[in-house]
């Protein structure tokens, strides 16, 4: 295999540079649109329901007439908006959705028309960092769009979405600590250069743990969904948005999605390596075969959600920050300090580090079960108090209070 040379990057002809930013953007747009179809797809299977079955042959254009659809509506703009915030919310939103992955390395060297380069549009020394830095600028977009709808449920939900993006960010980057130590790095084609023997996913499981708990709240998607929790936001945020404004939010969304499962292929599961016993074969992931590994590997995460969303209710608000705060963070504190701990050891001349951290990972996977159980049945709402008749109280109805205060 063929790890991308860092001094490629920056070297190609503009040419190049363009069709490789090209080729990004299609493959996200690609993404999602295969996305929307396979999760109504899969959500259909899994509900006992056909799905999408009527547009084009077994319902694969379905994704295609949505859009279409979406962009021949009449976009309303309701009359007590920001006009200016309102309409920028969502390139707000889209636009860092589509940079995020930049610095993604989507396979290794390759020959492009007699030029060598990388899969990957570019990389920096602090390309997690940048990543973080991306993907934080997006919520501005969901938290102006709440303000700018002039309107109760929107801003709820923006409000919502502000909160939940800073309490599981942070345990995002804190899962981020431990892959810095043992990679040595904070670039991404370096990270996916020391997974070479063994993926990160076996050495720090409780990170990858907190990581993939993490990503699910970052993008709003269910059992976390509450920005747009229709139960009690109407749709949240996007409420007053329709057409092409609102279809730039859900684009967002599913961008997000491979954004950070991407980040999770090239963190923990070995980038675009190839996974056993494919990786026994020669040439296995060199070439453009690491582009099929990547794919996969980012398909599987999105599948995740799929399932997820099928299976999970979703939670009380309460309980979804409790988690963040009370659990996810503590916990990653203490795997990292675990975590720099062996990496000393090791660096002293202790070649049992192994053992150290497989048997620290197994505790504090037990430690995290055992708090995410604890906060998923606490209960904050108190009881209400019994009569002594057995009966629940009852407010006394308003013609009632007056007969008795005429009385």
């Amino acid at each position: 295999m063929t790890h991308p040379d860092p001094t490629l990057f920056g070297h190609d002809p503009w040419w190049l540079i363009l069709a490789k930013a090209l080729a990004i953007f299609v493959f996200l747009l690609l993404t999602v649109l295969s996305a929307i179809l396979i999760e109504r797809k899969v959500l259909g299977r899994m509900q006992m329901r056909p799905g999408p079955n009527r547009v084009g042959p077994w319902g694969l254009l379905q994704s295609l007439a949505d859009g279409i659809k979406l962009a021949l509506k009449e976009g309303l703009t309701p009359a007590g908006v920001d006009k200016p915030i309102y309409l920028l919310a969502p390139v707000i939103s889209v636009i860092p959705a589509f940079m995020a992955f930049a610095v993604i390395p989507m396979g290794g060297e390759v020959s492009v028309f007699g030029h060598r380069t990388p899969l990957q549009l570019t990389d920096l020394s602090v390309a997690v960092l940048y990543i973080l830095a991306v993907t934080s600028i997006g919520v501005y977009g969901i938290v102006l769009a709440g303000w700018a709808s002039g309107s109760t449920y929107p801003l709820l939900g923006g409000l919502r979405s502000s909160a939940q993006v800073i309490s599981y960010e942070i345990a995002m980057a804190l899962s981020f600590a431990a892959v810095f130590l043992y990679a040595g790095t904070m670039s991404t084609s370096g990270i996916v250069a020391a997974q070479d023997g063994t993926w990160f996913v076996f050495l720090l499981l409780p990170s990858f743990l907190v990581y993939v708990t993490s990503m699910v709240g970052e993008t709003n998607r269910a059992p976390f969904d509450l920005p747009e929790a229709e139960g009690e936001l109407v749709g949240g945020f996007h409420t007053e948005y329709s057409s092409l404004k609102f279809a730039m939010f859900m684009l967002a969304e599913y961008v997000n999605m491979t954004t950070v499962s991407a980040l999770a292929t090239t963190m923990f599961l070995g980038g675009w390596h190839a996974p056993f016993p494919f990786n026994m074969i020669d040439g296995a992931d060199s070439g453009w075969w690491a582009l099929l590994w990547f794919t996969a590997k980012v398909w599987a995460f999105m599948f995740f959600y799929i399932w997820l969303r099928a299976t999970l209710p979703r939670l009380r608000y309460d309980q979804f920050m409790a988690l963040g705060w009370k659990v996810l963070i503590p916990v990653s504190l203490a795997w990292i300090m675990i975590v720099a701990t062996t990496h000393s050891l090791r660096e002293h001349g202790y070649h049992n580090w192994a053992t150290w951290l497989v048997t620290s990972a197994v505790i504090a996977i037990v430690v995290l079960a055992w708090a995410l159980w604890k906060a998923l049945r606490r209960r904050t709402v108190q009881p209400v108090p019994q009569q002594s008749s057995g009966a629940y109280p009852v407010p006394p109805l308003p013609a009632a209070s007056k007969e008795t205060a005429d009385a």
